[in-house]
């Protein structure tokens, strides 16, 4: 970021026939509420909304008021009512290499006998759900069946303990779960039943437990409380019309961390939610339904999966990869095998893992065809150009335009990306806001930045996806959101613009540092370290240093073929104080086997503070990978 990067206007080809026109953006401009009123006509409304926008009560917005609609009626029964029943919903493809093929009319009809399921079960419209699965085709299942009879659910993502499962359900007061005896991840069996079941001795509003045979491997069975999935789905019939339901009302809660240590009900409601994520989807990823086979490598557990893998694709009937593994089981290649078996069209997937790749060497992408793909997308976090390049050069046909997603979950969909048939990309850059959205970049003071400039980015005007509030905390919603800057947006990201008006998100700002006085982004350091040829991802945390106030500790994993060493550890230091300013030098460089993530591919920086500041590690229990924290604290020990 600190140097001039190259643009790519989109393929003369592509741009041709994209579906995404600069005539959105003229659209929107003119009228916003009337273009968001235009694309909520791809939806099928049981009735039609009496006014688009409700702001009168702000922050809490009523989007499409009046209208009533049904979720899973538009992601599948039209589909099917439209001759497309025997259209591929989803190829599944589990980690050992098992597969199932489902259409849009099989699943319809899973949805359908879950959703009677749930209603024996004693759910009704407005309960809550609460889903603890792998990523198996009865994760969208369940969700589907949900929103058929009018309740929301709760996905908890299955690598969560049973402290995390356990307080969400008591917080949502969700009467039934739904899990698994299990789930494959790396070879190795997730005891997700034993999870569950230690979750829910302390959950008294849960009644029933479902259970989905997965691993087969023999798990506890509470006959008075259990329920097998299979058993439980054969006894239902296929007749369970789908229930209409307001546009506000509530479609899904989803947990993300808070400050405060208890987690965040993030409120999503349907019609806005559903207009919102069918639209992004479409033309974001230059969709094109009869014959693209879209792969979104997210976990369902996660805002990307909700929207991206499940309601987006399925709203608009498009054939899509579900994948229960990881990039690298049971090889390194298992991403490029999966998108030439399957022709895969569009892949969407986590600069992390897209380091990764980096690290393994491109000659093992280099053993596939990947010529089906046509667009690259980026979903989690800023995407440093070294990586972004990278993703060009060596996945899919060079020219193949690459999406850079900026958006969060409380934002519900896509907020900030290039349209593939309009935007001149450039590497690390989310380029700006999408047709209909309306972002700014404020300073201190609240006063808005125009031109180039740096500073926090704020969403100044209500969009269709956007959170309703914090379940069961009104209050709490307006502090986290609204309160730093009154009538705006604001979740703590800060952003630059350049001279050509490209935003560059810059990361959280609680991961700016104050080096002698100086700020510095680690979201810059760390592109910075990654420019290096022996680089192949890097982490930078603040810590507190007596004579500058922060010192930056950075933790650099290799590339395979270079080897640790105090020359390349000096070499680093003085690359980045080239490259950015003296100022910027590490004052410490870690090498590490690997970075702390998550499992839906984050850096968990936190850790990283921990072990720079020598302190007790904190909550481990999102990290994919455990082992690696371990010998990261060895070594800075």
């Amino acid at each position: 970021m600190t140097t001039e990067q190259p643009h790519f206007p989109p393929p003369t080809d592509f741009a041709a026939k994209a579906v995404g026109t600069q005539d959105l953006y003229d659209r929107a401009a003119a009228d916003r509420l009337e273009f968001w009123a235009d694309q909520a006509e791809r939806l099928r409304w049981t009735r039609k909304w009496d006014q688009v926008l409700d702001w009168s009560e702000a922050p809490f917005a009523r989007w499409f008021v009046g209208g009533e609609l049904n979720v899973a009626d538009n992601c599948l029964d039209r589909h099917v009512e439209a001759g497309n029943g025997d259209r591929v919903a989803y190829h599944w493809e589990g980690e050992p290499g098992d597969t199932r093929t489902i259409t849009y009319a099989e699943l319809l009809d899973d949805v359908k006998r879950c959703a009677n399921a749930l209603k024996e079960l004693g759910v009704e419209k407005g309960d809550r759900v609460a889903i603890y699965l792998p990523m198996v085709p009865e994760l969208p299942v369940t969700m589907l069946a949900c929103s058929r009879i009018g309740a929301a659910h709760s996905v908890v993502f299955a690598g969560f303990s049973a402290n995390s499962l356990r307080d969400r359900i008591i917080d949502a007061t969700c009467s039934v779960l739904v899990t698994a005896d299990g789930g494959y991840r790396r070879g190795e069996i997730v005891e997700l039943k034993k999870v569950a079941d230690e979750a829910v001795k302390e959950t008294p509003s849960i009644k029933h437990v479902v259970m989905v045979t997965r691993t087969d491997h023999g798990v506890p069975f509470d006959d008075d409380r259990d329920v097998h999935w299979d058993e439980l789905m054969e006894r239902q019939s296929t007749d369970c019309p789908a229930e209409p339901v307001d546009a506000e009302q509530l479609l899904y809660l989803l947990y993300t961390s808070g400050t405060t240590g208890q987690p965040k009900g993030i409120m999503h409601t349907t019609g806005g939610y559903l207009v919102n994520a069918a639209a992004t989807h479409a033309y974001v990823f230059d969709l094109r339904p009869e014959t693209d086979v879209y792969w979104c490598a997210a976990d369902i557990g996660w805002v990307t999966g909700h929207t991206y893998i499940v309601y987006g694709p399925l709203a608009n009937g498009c054939t899509s990869l579900l994948y229960e593994g990881t990039p690298d089981t049971p090889h390194n290649g298992r991403f490029w095998e999966l998108v030439e078996k399957y022709k895969v069209t569009q892949l969407y997937t986590a600069p992390t893992a897209i380091r990764a790749f980096m690290k393994w060497g491109k000659g093992v992408p280099d053993r596939h065809d990947l010529s089906s793909l046509r667009v690259l997308g980026t979903v989690g976090e800023p995407i440093n150009p070294e990586a972004w390049l990278w993703y060009r050069k060596h996945i899919g046909p060079v020219d193949a335009p690459i999406v850079d997603t900026w958006w969060q979950t409380e934002t519900g969909g896509h907020m900030m990306s290039p349209l593939p048939g309009v935007t001149t990309t450039v590497p690390g850059s989310a380029n700006g806001p999408l047709p209909g959205i309306s972002v700014q970049l404020l300073d201190q003071d609240g006063e808005v930045i125009e031109g180039e400039g740096e500073g926090f980015l704020v969403l100044d005007k209500p969009w269709p996806s956007m959170l309703r509030g914090i379940w069961g905390d009104k209050q709490r919603y307006i502090d986290t959101y609204w309160s730093k800057f009154p009538d705006k947006y604001f979740a703590g990201d800060g952003a630059k613009r350049d001279a050509d008006g490209n935003i560059w998100v810059l990361g959280r700002v609680d991961d700016v540092m104050n080096i002698s006085g100086h700020r510095l982004s680690t979201a810059e350091i760390e592109s910075s370290l990654v420019a290096h040829d022996a680089v192949a991802e890097a982490a930078v945390v603040g810590r507190s240093d007596e004579m500058t106030g922060q010192a930056i500790a950075a933790f650099v994993a290799l590339i395979e073929g270079y080897d640790e060493s105090e020359e390349l550890r000096e070499a680093l230091r003085t690359h980045v104080g080239d490259d950015i300013s003296p100022i910027a030098k590490p004052k410490e460089v870690h090498f590490v086997p690997d970075l702390p993530k998550t499992r839906s591919g984050k850096i968990m920086r936190r850790l990283l503070r921990d072990v720079a500041e020598g302190r007790e590690l904190g909550d481990t229990t999102t990290l994919a990978n455990e082992d690696a924290v371990k010998k990261i604290v060895e070594d800075a020990s």
